[in-house]
């Protein structure tokens, strides 16, 4: 099987989940998130976007439902032994099966957690199942069990996630040669990607975000490419990522002359990020991680440029997005805990003077300060 970490890596995953489940006093658990399922299992795929889901019961046995396209990659890719295939036809409703499949279960009557919160499930998706488990038996939201236990990384999960960081090193040295006046954001963005799938890396969970001039201001991904001027500002957001494990940086870098204002926000983005590398450490929260930089840049008068987070937690993660439930935002009481795979990033666009500045890595957390992940240090990249 094409596993990613050993049968005891994912027997301790399955032992901390059903740990968790008998004190949310559940009877059974249903994933839809891909992601959970593959730190449960191993089980890997982009098949979620049709209707599957994996069943955990209280005792750890698991069975998965699936179609028939999936059926051979969740047996080649995860410890998964039951597998039962829903059938494609007009007018279709898995929800049947699945509930069917529950009954077989012996899972009639019992505590149910479902899994809402996810790409996995569509808003058909949710009322076909709510329709067919309203009387089955009570239903509660789960979206955020597994996510919560995915938070600490264990030293094999760190592993991948240190790997990961050095392929998004390796594709800012593979970029930095070509940001020049005259250059292309396609061959930027060639050079990038290529680095980290030569690497031996996956395909990021999200594309990967380039932007100059007054596109350098965009926080997403666009569709169409431009050519460098002679005074120009590129922004770049990027994960390296292995075994579906991401590790993002973030830089704005500027072509020609450096304005007094791109020194002024960048002066401001370092002393936050500074700042914010002080409180990412047990003993804080994603809360206090906001509040600080919030409090920097605010100082500086920046409070209407700057963005209502800074960051978030990272894993291993799937299409749509690389990021995890778990963010830097205003009032988030989640603790900072050891190993933890976080990315920190400053992002001020000011829009009244086309100006755009980001900074930001991935840090490892531990008992005391946290370890940035990249090679690269925090400075101001001028071409």
């Amino acid at each position: 099987m094409a596993l990613h970490f050993d049968a005891s890596e994912y027997a301790a995953r399955l032992d901390r989940l059903t740990a968790r489940m008998a004190e949310e006093k559940l009877d059974a658990l249903l994933l839809f998130a891909q992601e959970s399922m593959y730190w449960l299992t191993g089980y890997d795929t982009f098949g979620y976007c049709f209707f599957q889901s994996l069943v955990v019961k209280a005792d750890g046995s698991m069975t998965l439902l699936t179609r028939s396209a999936d059926l051979r990659q969740a047996r080649h890719t995860s410890t998964i032994e039951n597998i039962v295939v829903w059938v494609d036809r007009v007018n279709a409703d898995p929800a049947v099966d699945l509930r069917n499949l529950l009954s077989d279960m012996d899972l009639l009557g019992r505590r149910i957690g479902v899994e809402y919160d996810t790409h996995g499930m569509t808003g058909r998706v949710a009322r076909l199942l709510d329709n067919q488990l309203t009387t089955f038996g009570q239903v509660v939201d789960a979206s955020y069990l597994v996510s919560n236990l995915r938070l600490v990384k264990s030293p094999a999960e760190i592993g991948h996630v240190e790997r990961a960081a050095a392929l998004a090193d390796d594709a800012l040295d593979a970029a930095l040669p070509l940001v020049r006046a005259g250059g292309s954001e396609a061959e930027i963005l060639a050079a990038m990607q290529g680095a980290i799938l030569a690497g031996g890396g996956d395909y990021p969970a999200n594309e990967f975000i380039i932007g100059s001039g007054a596109d350098a201001l965009l926080c997403r991904y666009k569709s169409g490419r431009r050519t460098l001027s002679d005074k120009d500002q590129l922004t770049l957001e990027w994960a390296g990522v292995d075994a579906h494990y991401h590790a993002a940086m973030m830089r704005t870098i500027v072509i020609g002359d450096v304005t007094a204002r791109h020194r002024e926000l960048y002066t401001a983005c370092e002393a936050a990020i500074r700042e914010v590398e002080a409180v990412l450490r047990p003993g804080n929260t994603f809360g206090d991680v906001f509040d600080t930089h919030a409090r920097i840049m605010d100082e500086r008068g920046l409070t209407r440029h700057r963005l209502n987070a800074c960051g978030y937690s990272l894993g291993a993660r799937f299409s749509p997005s690389w990021m995890e439930h778990q963010m830097f935002h205003a009032g988030n009481p989640q603790e900072i805990l050891p190993d933890m795979s976080l990315f920190v990033h400053m992002i001020v666009m000011d829009s009244e003077r086309e100006t755009a500045m980001t900074l930001g890595h991935t840090y490892l957390t531990t008992e005391d300060a946290p370890r940035a992940l990249s090679r690269h240090p925090l400075e101001l990249l001028v071409r």
